[in-house]
């Protein structure tokens, strides 16, 4: 009786791993194409660059090295960029001159990342003993806030947000290698 609960415990714990690694594969190449949509959206809104503007925000090390991360904590740092980087192109961009249809069309992309991720986030945040604290989120919320901050204090000029569009192009690299990582 106990071998033949242990067997069946075994066999759905080799079930929801392929179920997992599948779920995280099928993810992965839906989130790839809609990266790549956002980067050539950004690419469009064309800016000037102001060299006494550049700023270093100091990104995360979970962002550029993700292979210290296991899959739950990379999804949720996918989550969290997408987001806050949907909160900063709700911001006044309006002194930036870019076409409004380009932004709109990034917020869409990035909304939909997002939906894409909501079902996997649900699953890793309802887990019992789940907290934010002990994840990487909170240091990528401090680095968003120090582009806000950046923004803020620049009065949100152009030259602020061309540095800013800068920062969130080359995030948009690091989730590319953050949805390479789930690949494993």
């Amino acid at each position: 009786m106990t071998n033949r609960c242990i067997l069946q415990m075994a066999l759905l714990l080799c079930f929801c791993t392929v179920a997992l690694s599948r779920n995280y594969n099928l993810l992965r190449s839906q989130l790839r194409s809609s990266n790549s949509a956002c980067q050539n959206l950004l690419r469009q809104l064309n800016g000037t660059y102001c060299r006494e503007d550049r700023m270093n925000f100091e990104v995360p090390e979970e962002i550029e090295q993700p292979q210290q991360l296991q899959k739950e904590d990379a999804v949720l740092v996918i989550y969290e960029m997408l987001r806050q980087t949907l909160g900063i192109f709700r911001r006044n961009f309006a002194s930036t001159g870019w076409n409004e249809t380009i932004v709109e069309r990034l917020r869409a992309e990035v909304h939909l990342q997002m939906d894409r991720l909501e079902t996997n986030v649900d699953e890793i945040t309802e887990k019992e003993n789940f907290t934010w604290e002990n994840t990487p989120v909170p240091h990528v919320r401090k680095y968003y806030a120090r582009i806000v901050q950046y923004l803020k204090a620049k009065k949100y000029s152009r030259c602020a947000w061309t540095t800013v569009q800068a920062e969130i192009l080359r995030n948009f690299s690091f989730l590319t290698g953050l949805l390479d990582y789930l690949q494993n």
